[in-house]
């Protein structure tokens, strides 16, 4: 029946993976709108059981990945090519990075890059533990050390471990771009069974509902935007008016396809966004900025031991579930899709290259990014007019923290304009990248697809955040949060058989090293010792007084280059010294300057 409704609609596909994650969409979307109330009474009752229940296992899982890829790149492994051996990197630096960063986490800076650092300022998260104030100096210390924790290392690592593993499979032994395919050094052949089948439905509606999260939270910021500038209401009317035009310009440029839509757009992106973090540094107290984020770099980097574990044990106050855990979940909810995508735009570098250009890159900009945004926040509350603390903290107005951090900076009205192109641009190539690979993963292929299939992704990712914000029961990010939790857990549980997986791939694939091998030495004994086993004949002739080696120093051999055989004859001969001396020979001599 599925084919015949495949053939029928001329999908190119897979029937089983692409109907079957659409009905679990459509049913969830159709439940939530006719059984709203007991839809988030479930809902709410799951994530909370797993908040209460397995917070702690999203937080270890995230920092044993990390682990992980350190050891991976510094590994004989990190010398592996994505890709074949002699074929060089697709993209440049600078164009990577681009797509990297509004594939990835662009959307997340823009959303959090104030409120973030100011709610942590407000409420501190270890007050009751540590006894810090709020809004005094060591909270805006420990708000620092959260918010790198939350959005450097530990957010890329998510992307990272799913997207080396998608790079290697997919170019080094050549595997359909889909999730099942990590784990085919597992479950062999059945990765086009029901096994693999159903880890790829997963994926997708996994994806579909973490980009619909996202899409969700720029739709609350982008009205809060418009709010402030231009007097539009925020009201769930407008709400779905911006995720219809987000989604429809997504459509557009999934039409356009990777270069001429993705990456065009990725690059606008990126300079408007260097811009705006360049006008905020100049326009704001520079000096302030440029101290406190060296400062809380040092602070962070000496607290990420502590951090990448804690887990709020003894104060119990609840405030790491609706935070870190939250984020975890929310961030790995978009590991297939960002993991695709960056193993799509990475073909060709080494795994080495892979672990630092998509680790540590971005990382870094992000440590500009809320060093920036944060201290010149910081600054407005110790040493200007202040009123973010609470906008944001008191008033929970989370959405609206960027645009009234802008108010407190010259031309307010033409950078809140620029800030909110920057959030529309930021989605849109979020919700076209995700609908351009999870067509992939239903296919099983990157080559020609019908545009029809992408297209219906875009549209999936648009009603199911419209159906999230306006019908769910409670109230609009509150069901967004409560619903990532949920997605996230099964994709740290894949996350372990990721890092197996790839292991052994790697291990199957890569050759042996042979032993090391050292030139051997004498026995060394005391010149005493060795006079008096001389005098009484011993047999331990070859014992020394001072360290002499018995041999020379083994010469080691390229193993991947194929030597010539070794001729026969006399040493002369088989090296060819014997016809360079007979060529020397015959040279004619040039005369001396006496003759």
């Amino acid at each position: 029946m599925w084919n015949r409704l495949h053939d029928l609609l001329r999908l190119r596909t897979s029937p089983a993976i692409f109907f079957a994650s659409a009905a679990v969409i459509i049913v969830f979307v159709l439940a939530t709108v006719i059984f709203t109330d007991p839809m988030d009474t479930a809902v709410s009752a799951a994530s909370e059981w797993l908040y209460t229940n397995l917070g702690w296992f999203y937080i270890l899982g995230v920092t044993v990945f990390l682990l992980f890829l350190v050891y991976i790149a510094i590994s004989r492994f990190g010398r592996v090519k994505l890709g074949p051996d002699d074929e060089a990197p697709e993209h440049s630096g600078p164009a990577w990075f681009a797509m990297l960063f509004a594939a990835g986490i662009g959307s997340i800076l823009m959303f959090w890059g104030v409120a973030e650092p100011i709610s942590h300022y407000g409420d501190p998260p270890r007050g009751p533990s540590l006894g810090i104030e709020p809004e005094s100096a060591e909270a805006a210390a420990d708000a620092m050390n959260f918010t790198f924790y939350h959005f450097t290392l530990h957010t890329w690592t998510i992307f990272t471990l799913p997207a080396l593993c998608f790079a290697y499979f997919i170019h080094k032994r050549n595997l359909p771009p889909r999730v099942s395919s990590i784990f085919q050094p597992i479950i062999g052949e059945g990765i086009h069974g029901r096994i693999g089948k159903l880890i790829d439905i997963v994926a997708i509606i996994g994806t579909v509902f973490g980009v619909a999260v996202s899409l969700g939270l720029g739709a609350l910021q982008i009205n809060s935007g418009i709010n402030r500038v231009f007097g539009v209401p925020e009201s769930a009317v407008w709400q779905l008016v911006i995720i219809g035009v987000v989604g429809g310009v997504a459509m557009i440029s999934v039409a356009l396809g990777l270069d001429r839509g993705i990456k065009v757009l990725s690059n606008i992106n990126i300079w408007m966004a260097v811009a705006l973090l360049a006008f905020i540094l100049v326009t704001g107290s520079t000096l302030f900025i440029l101290q406190g984020t060296i400062e809380s770099v040092g602070g962070y980097l000496m607290n990420l031991p502590e951090l990448a574990l804690w887990n709020d044990n003894y104060a119990d106050t609840g405030w790491q579930n609706s935070w870190t855990v939250f984020y975890w979940a929310w961030t790995i909810s978009w590991s297939p899709f960002v993991g695709i995508f960056i193993a799509r735009i990475s073909k060709g570098r080494t795994v080495r290259q892979f672990v630092a250009g998509v680790l540590g890159v971005p990382a870094a900009f992000s440590v500009l990014w809320f060093g920036i945004f944060g201290h010149s926040a910081f600054d407005i509350e110790l040493n200007g007019e202040g009123g973010l603390v609470e906008s944001v903290v008191d008033n929970e107005d989370v959405p609206g923290a960027l645009f009234a951090f802008l108010e407190h900076f010259p031309a307010t009205t033409f950078i809140s304009v620029i800030a909110i192109l920057l959030v529309i641009i930021f989605f849109i190539t979020s919700v076209d990248s995700a609908a351009l690979v999870t067509d992939t993963m239903a296919n099983g292929h990157e080559d020609y697809n019908p545009l029809g299939q992408r297209i219906f992704w875009a549209i999936a990712i648009a009603v199911v955040t419209a159906t999230l914000l306006v019908f769910s029961g409670s109230g609009g990010l509150e069901a967004l949060e409560q619903l990532v939790v949920l997605v996230g857990l099964p994709f740290f549980v894949m996350g372990y058989f990721q890092m197996y997986a790839l292991s052994r791939g790697l291990r199957e694939d890569a050759s042996e090293l042979p032993p090391m091998r050292t030139r051997r030495w004498k026995k060394v004994l005391p010149p005493e010792e060795h006079e008096r086993r001389q005098d009484d004949d011993d047999d331990d002739t070859d014992a020394v007084i001072e360290p002499e080696a018995a041999d020379e120093r083994p010469v080691m051999r390229d193993p991947y280059v194929e030597y010539a055989r070794v001729r026969p004859g006399t040493l002369a001969a088989r090296t060819g010294t014997a016809r360079i001396g007979k060529l020397r020979r015959n040279r004619p001599r040039p005369p001396r300057e006496d003759e």
